[in-house]
């Protein structure tokens, strides 16, 4: 049984699926299998895309993320679990990086790492619960010990994450921080609704920044903290 299950969710991303893969192959790590799960492509993705990795393809109805990443948890069995969308490069260090930090932290559920959106460095900072309250750092593609793994909420069309890590410090979980940018997100991919932090402040009128802020209220009301 490997150590890691890398899960990736897929919906008509077959380019990015595969330049997410072939950072895969470039790992220094190799003790991980792979589980894509399809969620209702229009065109099923094709078994030799995986070509030269331990991989299977789940395909199931269009259902969304959360539940694509849950049922690829579901179908695997490796003590740890990283989840990394199909828009995502990650550098060739980036699994063992991850596996060896929370490996060395038996206190932690899961280690994260800061990463780049396009050539913008977000560089985050040392776990901290009452931050996590306020605003969503942590990115999805962090590595988890399944024994701690809550599920994400299907019920939720944004934060998804967000809800996630705030559910593991709702139980007195941590998580540890690595600082390097283990890998690269798309712009344009599964984060392109992401908007600069000052487009929600100063300019309320975007649907985007109202539809932001509806979604912070569920999360908030959830999660029981001030709006």
């Amino acid at each position: 049984m490997p150590q890691i299950d890398v899960i990736i969710p897929v919906f008509d991303q077959a380019k990015d699926l595969a330049e997410c893969l072939q950072s895969l192959r470039q790992q220094t790590f190799g003790d991980f299998s792979v589980i894509i799960v399809d969620d209702g492509s229009s065109i099923p993705l094709d078994a030799s895309i995986g070509v030269g990795l331990p991989i299977r393809i789940v395909r199931q109805e269009n259902r969304g993320a959360s539940t694509a990443r849950n049922r690829g948890a579901w179908e695997g069995s490796a003590p740890y679990i990283l989840f990394c969308d199909a828009d995502i490069k990650l550098k060739s260090n980036a699994i063992e990086t991850f596996y060896q930090t929370l490996a060395a932290s038996p206190s932690a559920a899961f280690a994260y790492s800061s990463f780049f959106f396009g050539h913008k460095l977000f560089r985050l900072w040392p776990y901290d619960p009452a931050r996590l309250r306020q605003e969503p750092y942590i990115h999805t593609t962090s590595l988890l010990r399944r024994a701690d793994f809550p599920g994400f909420d299907e019920t939720l069309r944004r934060f998804q994450d967000w809800d996630l890590f705030l559910t593991l410090s709702g139980r007195g979980k941590i998580g540890v921080w690595i600082d390097e940018a283990l890998f690269r997100v798309r712009p344009g991919g599964t984060m392109s609704v992401w908007l600069p932090r000052f487009a929600y402040r100063w300019l309320p009128w975007l649907p985007e920044v109202r539809r932001y802020r509806t979604a912070r209220k569920i999360i908030a009301c959830k999660h029981d903290f001030p709006v």
